[in-house]
């Protein structure tokens, strides 16, 4: 069980992040006219929803704000092994849009156990690469909260004495 710690500033438990989303009007297919993919994250405050930034002749990105990454101490060993991989990640977790069929994010997540849990419930799911300065964050968060759990040698049960009861 991590330590008590007194209570965080706010700035250390939640970070507001924009989502970068590309839409693509080149078909790749006669069934896909138009596809969609979620390119990066920017830490920064932003309109919320869906707004303009670049236009280059079939390709839009679009930027989308109103998101917060929020930390919760009991996911702090999920937050870990995120970190310690060899491609840490955020997940953004979105539903298609009604309109256009756009991803519509409407959580972000540092947790891959969080991420997984709106998988089976079929939600949409992009991993994206990590930035620097949420993964600087996420570290703070994580070495102020975690606490691994101590390794314990199992103890080899004896099979022949079992055998004999």
């Amino acid at each position: 069980m991590p330590p008590s710690s007194p209570m965080l500033p706010p700035e250390l438990e939640r970070l507001d992040l924009a989502i970068l989303l590309l839409e693509n009007r080149e078909p790749v297919s006669r069934w896909a006219l138009v596809t969609w993919s979620i390119t990066g994250i920017v830490c920064r405050s932003a309109p919320p929803g869906r707004n303009l930034i670049r236009e280059a002749g079939p390709i839009r990105e679009y930027m989308f704000g109103g998101l917060r990454l929020r930390l919760h101490r009991d996911e702090c060993e999920s937050y870990y092994h995120n970190l310690v991989s060899s491609r840490p990640q955020i997940y953004v977790i979105a539903r298609p849009d009604e309109a256009d069929g756009a991803p519509e994010p409407f959580h972000v997540s540092a947790s891959f156990d969080e991420a997984n849990a709106y998988a089976e419930t079929d939600e949409d799911v992009y991993p994206v690469d990590m930035p620097p300065e949420v993964y600087a964050w996420s570290e703070r968060f994580v070495l102020s909260h975690y606490v691994p759990e101590p390794r314990r040698k199992r103890k080899r049960r004896d099979w022949k004495q079992e055998g004999l009861r």
